[in-house]
C-alpha cells in the first residue's frame, strides 16, 4: 500500500508537471513573463542640425535618467534622506511624489542627468532605483541662433523654431528590446531585440554659422548703443531666397531655456508686424514705371514740402523743391512717393505690392510665420492708397521686406524665402528685369553722398538701399516712438546679398534708420562679402582710399608723397602758373 500510494503521488507529479511544462505552458510562461519580463524602450538620437558648410548648431548628447519603483522605495523609509541628498532635492518634496505614485511600478526621479552623477546615485544601491538612457539637446552657438533653431522639451520634441517645423524628419523612432528584471527592478538579462532604434535624419540649413554671428554681435551692439527695446535682421541669398542668417533681440539661451522670459522666445523677424516706411518708396517708383505713369527721368514739384491727403496732411522732413524720380528715393520724400501713387488705380497699385509678398505668407515654412496686415483695396479709405505709397496703413514682417528686396535684386525674380540649403521654389517673375535694374541704381545714391544712409556705404561696393523712420501706432493715432530701418542690396552690380534691419523704439541719440540701422548692414555684409570673395564693383573707390591710406603713411614717415598717389587720392597740387589747365 505504501509503495503503491508513492507510486501513485509520483505519477500525479509527473502528470502536473507534464500539465505545467507541456499541455498549458504558454498560460504559465505568459503569467511568469508578466512578473519579470518588461519591454522597455530604447532610445534614439535626434538628429543633428548643421549650418551651409556642416558646422554643427544643434546636437544631441547621450545622458542618464533617474528613475525609481515607488512601491519598493516606500518599503525602505529609511533610505530616503539618502536619496534625497543625491537627487539633490528636499526629502518632503521626495517622499510626497513617491506617495502620490505608490500604486505606479515607475516613477522619474530626476531627468536628462550626466552619467557620472548617475553613476553616484546608482552607488548608493537603493532598492527600487534604476537609470535609462535619454538624449539631450546640445546647441553650441547658443544665443545667437536660438530664434531660428527654436528648442526641444523633456522627451526632445521640438517645441519652436524648426526644432518644431522639422521634427518629425529630426526625432527619429525608439527602439523595443524585452529584458528579464528582478524584484529591485534590475535588469539581469536582455531577452530578445523587438525593434532596432532608427536615429533621427540629419538636417542642413541654408544659415550660414559666421554671418549669423556677425548680424546678432552687431545688431547687439545697435541695441545698446540705442537703448532700443527690440531688433530684427535677416540676411537673404538674392540668387536662391535662402536665409543665410537671421537674428532677434532680445534673444535667450536654448541651452537653458527656463531661466529666459518667454516673450524672448518669439522670432520677431517672422512674426512681428511693422508698418514698413520709407522701405515701400522704391516699390512705389517700380510700380509707375511699370504702369507708365513716370519715367526715370519725370519731374515732381514737392514744394512746399507738404501735399494734402484728405483732412490730413503729407509732408517731408525739408522742402526738397523739384525732385526727379531718383531723388524721390535718394530724399526720401514722401511727397514725392505720393504724387507718384495718385497716377495709379487703386486695384492697380494694390495688385502690384502684393505680387511681391505683401498681404501673405512668405511660404518659408516657419511656424507662426504671420502674414501681414495688408487691406483689399475695395476696403481702402480716401487717405489709403497715398499713406501706403510711403510704407504706412500696412504691416509686413521683416522677411517679407527682405523678400521684396532680393526681388528687386534678382531682376524681377521672387523666390520663396527658404531655411534649408538647397530647398529652392520656382521663383516668379514679378516685374520686368529692365525696370528691377532702374530702381536699383536709384536706391544706390541713397548710400551716396547727398542719400539719407551714407552710414550704410562699403568702400569698394556700390549698396543699393533705402531707410525707413515709421512711427508706432498708438491710440488714436501714432505717438512719438519709432522703427528705425535699413533695407539693402549688395553689391549693384550683380547683387549677392539682400538685409534688412529693423531697431525698434531706439531711445538714445537719433530715431533715423540710415543712423541707428545703416551700420548694422554695412558691418555685416562687409564680414559677409568678405568671408564669400564677393568680388568688388567699385575698384576707383577701393584704389583711392588705399591710395589716399599710403600717401598718409608716407607722410606721417616723413617720406616725399608720390604725384599719383596724391591724385589718386583727390590731393593734386595746383598747377604751376602759365601751366595747361
Amino acid at each position: 500500500m505504501v509503495c503503491g500510494t508513492l507510486g501513485l503521488c509520483s505519477v500525479a507529479l509527473i502528470a502536473r508537471a507534464l500539465d505545467l511544462q507541456v499541455i498549458d505552458h504558454a498560460f504559465y510562461q505568459q503569467q511568469g513573463d508578466a512578473r519579470f519580463v518588461r519591454e522597455i524602450p530604447i532610445a534614439t538620437s535626434r538628429g543633428m542640425i548643421t549650418d551651409r558648410n556642416g558646422e554643427p548648431l544643434a546636437i544631441s548628447s547621450p545622458v542618464e535618467s533617474i528613475w525609481g519603483n515607488p512601491k519598493e522605495l516606500l518599503k525602505a523609509p529609511a533610505r530616503l534622506p539618502a536619496l534625497a541628498r543625491a537627487l539633490g532635492m528636499p526629502q518632503d518634496e521626495l517622499a510626497s511624489r513617491l506617495s502620490q505614485r505608490a500604486g505606479k511600478e515607475f516613477v522619474y526621479l530626476k531627468r536628462r542627468i550626466n552619467p557620472d552623477e548617475a553613476a553616484r546615485i546608482l552607488a548608493l544601491d537603493i532598492p527600487g532605483v534604476s537609470s535609462q538612457r535619454e538624449y539631450r539637446r546640445f546647441y553650441p552657438q547658443g544665443e545667437a541662433v536660438a530664434h531660428v533653431l527654436g528648442f526641444t522639451n523633456i522627451d526632445d520634441r521640438g517645441q519652436e523654431g524648426l526644432e518644431l517645423a522639422f521634427d518629425d524628419w529630426l526625432r527619429g523612432t525608439p527602439g523595443a528590446k524585452r529584458v528579464i528584471r528582478d524584484r529591485r527592478g534590475q535588469i539581469v538579462e536582455s531577452v530578445d531585440l523587438v525593434r532596432a532604434a532608427q536615429p533621427g535624419r540629419d538636417l542642413a540649413l541654408s544659415i550660414d554659422r559666421r554671418i549669423q554671428y556677425l548680424a546678432h554681435r552687431e545688431l547687439r551692439n545697435a541695441i545698446n548703443l540705442t537703448g532700443a527695446s527690440s531688433g530684427s535682421a535677416v540676411v537673404l541669398d538674392v540668387a536662391t531666397g535662402e536665409v543665410l542668417a537671421m537674428v532677434n533681440f532680445p534673444t535667450f539661451n536654448p541651452n537653458a531655456v527656463g531661466t529666459s522670459p518667454r516673450d524672448a522666445h518669439r522670432n520677431r523677424a517672422v512674426t512681428d508686424l511693422m508698418e514698413p516706411g520709407s522701405t515701400m518708396k522704391p516699390l512705389t517708383v517700380a510700380a509707375g514705371l511699370e504702369a507708365g505713369v513716370i519715367t526715370t527721368t519725370s519731374l515732381f514739384n514737392t514744394s512746399p514740402g507738404w501735399i494734402p491727403n484728405g483732412k490730413y496732411r503729407t509732408t517731408d522732413t525739408h522742402n526738397y523743391g523739384v525732385l526727379d524720380t531718383t531723388g524721390v528715393i535718394r530724399k526720401s520724400s514722401n511727397v514725392g512717393a505720393s504724387l507718384i501713387a495718385k497716377r495709379l488705380g487703386d486695384a492697380q497699385f494694390d495688385a502690384f505690392l502684393r505680387r511681391f509678398g505683401y498681404g501673405h505668407v512668405t511660404g518659408s515654412g516657419f511656424p507662426g510665420e504671420a502674414a501681414g496686415l495688408f487691406p483689399n483695396h475695395q476696403r481702402w479709405s480716401g487717405t489709403s492708397k497715398q499713406t501706403i505709397s510711403y510704407g504706412y496703413g500696412l504691416n509686413a514682417t521683416p522677411l517679407q521686406i527682405a523678400t521684396a528686396y532680393a526681388a528687386l535684386g534678382n531682376g524681377g525674380l521672387l523666390h520663396q524665402p527658404s531655411f534649408v540649403k538647397g530647398q529652392h521654389g520656382t521663383p516668379k517673375q514679378v516685374l520686368d528685369p529692365v525696370i528691377a535694374n532702374q530702381v536699383l541704381h536709384m536706391m544706390q545714391t541713397v548710400t551716396e553722398p547727398g542719400g539719407t544712409a551714407t552710414q550704410a556705404a562699403i568702400l569698394g561696393y556700390h549698396v543699393a538701399g533705402k531707410t525707413g523712420t515709421s512711427r508706432k501706432a498708438s491710440a488714436g493715432g501714432y505717438s512719438r516712438r519709432y522703427i528705425g530701418y535699413f533695407a539693402g542690396l549688395v553689391p549693384v552690380e550683380k547683387p549677392r546679398f539682400a538685409m534688412v534691419v529693423a531697431v525698434n523704439d531706439p531711445t538714445k541719440g537719433s530715431y533715423y534708420g540710415g543712423i541707428v540701422s545703416g551700420p548694422v548692414f554695412r558691418n555685416v555684409m562687409e564680414g559677409a562679402l568678405r568671408m564669400m570673395d564677393v568680388s568688388p564693383d567699385n575698384l576707383d573707390a577701393w584704389l583711392a582710399a588705399q591710395a589716399a591710406a599710403e600717401a598718409k603713411r608716407a607722410k606721417a614717415a616723413g617720406h616725399p608723397v608720390p604725384v599719383t598717389a596724391m591724385a589718386d587720392a583727390g590731393t593734386t597740387p595746383a598747377p604751376a602758373a602759365g601751366a595747361l589747365q
